[in-house]
């Protein structure tokens, strides 16, 4: 199998990178920090080199730069058994008070690019009549919380595109799941001064949408919601 993963060189992505990878499928991986990127995709091929890792930095917050890494999966000319979209990022603030451009940023980042690079490649897993989108939500999708701001009406923007997405996919074969993760211990929270034991590990999520891409043709996740066992933060 082969697996396409955003904002792949850290937290949610890499897990999942490591995940797929230890189960001997090969990885197409993507992030805006090249150095970051290139160590991750060395540290991966020296634990599993038995599996294809190829890795190119994209900013998916420009249009063109989302559109060109969907170009560089279909130039490769491989079969895209998974796509991830996971890269995505986080400015906290309110409606009422936030930067000027916020709001702008957020949805930039965190749905154009998913939305940009899926349209380029989904003719492709259409013409397979096979494959399984999982677009990287958040437990702010689905309720509004203090100092969510922009970045929550993003993330609700996402799973409305990723709800919409598994409609249309229904009759070609392709599989779309919305991942809901709650708060984990990646590196947006390691210098929040929460306790690790108090959220959950990356790892989590990244064995629900395994779990979730091993199902037989005829089934469908389609949504994955994952909160930390006290609760939301």
């Amino acid at each position: 199998m082969n697996i396409v993963i955003t904002g792949a060189s850290r937290g949610f992505g890499k897990s999942i990178a490591e995940i797929f990878a230890a189960n001997g499928c090969n990885l197409y991986l993507s992030s805006r920090n090249e150095l970051s990127l290139y160590n991750t995709m060395e540290e991966l091929s020296t634990r599993f080199p038995n599996v294809t890792i190829k890795a190119r930095p994209f900013d998916l917050s420009d249009k063109q730069s989302a559109i060109d890494l969907g170009r560089w999966i279909l130039g490769l000319d491989i079969s895209i058994d998974i796509l991830v979209n996971n890269a995505g990022s986080f400015e906290p603030g309110s409606v009422y008070n936030e930067p000027d451009g916020t709001l702008e940023n957020m949805m930039t980042v965190n749905l154009y690019g998913a939305y940009h690079l899926t349209r380029t490649v989904i003719q492709k897993m259409m013409q397979q009549k096979s494959g399984h989108i999982f677009n990287m939500c958040s437990i702010a999708s689905l309720q509004a919380y203090n100092n969510g701001g922009a970045y929550s009406i993003s993330k609700f923007a996402l799973a409305g595109f990723s709800k919409n997405l598994r409609e249309e996919m229904k009759p070609h074969g392709v599989k779309v799941t919305t991942v809901y993760p709650g708060a984990a211990y990646t590196d947006s929270w390691s210098e929040s001064g929460i306790d690790a034991k108090r959220i959950m590990e990356a790892a989590d999520i990244s064995k629900m949408i395994y779990a979730a891409s091993q199902l037989s043709i005829q089934a469908c996740v389609e949504e994955i919601i994952v909160r930390p066992q006290l609760g939301d933060l």
